[in-house]
């Protein structure tokens, strides 16, 4: 049904969006809210090849800023594939200071009606 696609797709986009949004404006709770609570992120790190952390310790990198003010960091979602109960988004994270670009994979489960991420890995592009 091509009314229950859109749907789907626009609820995963608005859990992606959510996690964007807090991200820039660095809402812990908002970005949180976006994620299973058990899920792993894969990160882009100078120092280690693949640099894991849990999506308590990545809200952790947004608790010490200014809740609600913009930082300079502005996501856009590329692309959105869902199949049944499981969904891939990708987006594009661009940081204003030294024209800093991430490109972030998404992996997202509907879990009791909800679109969440379960998983999350970024690359820095050069």
């Amino acid at each position: 049904d091509e009314t229950t696609a859109e749907g789907e797709e626009a609820a995963i986009r608005a859990a992606v969006q959510r996690y964007l949004d807090g991200t820039s404006y660095s809402r812990p709770e908002q970005i949180a809210s976006a994620f299973y609570a058990e899920a792993d992120l894969f990160l882009s790190h100078p120092e280690e090849e693949i640099y894991i952390r849990s999506i308590g310790e990545y809200v952790g990198f947004f608790e010490n800023r200014e809740v609600g003010k913009y930082n300079g960091r502005e996501g856009e979602i590329l692309s959105v594939d869902q199949e049944n109960d499981i969904a891939t988004a990708k987006a594009e994270i661009r940081l204003e200071e030294g024209e800093v670009r991430y490109i972030d994979l998404f992996l997202l489960k509907k879990l009791e009606g909800e679109w969440l991420i379960i998983s999350k890995a970024a690359t820095r592009m050069p």
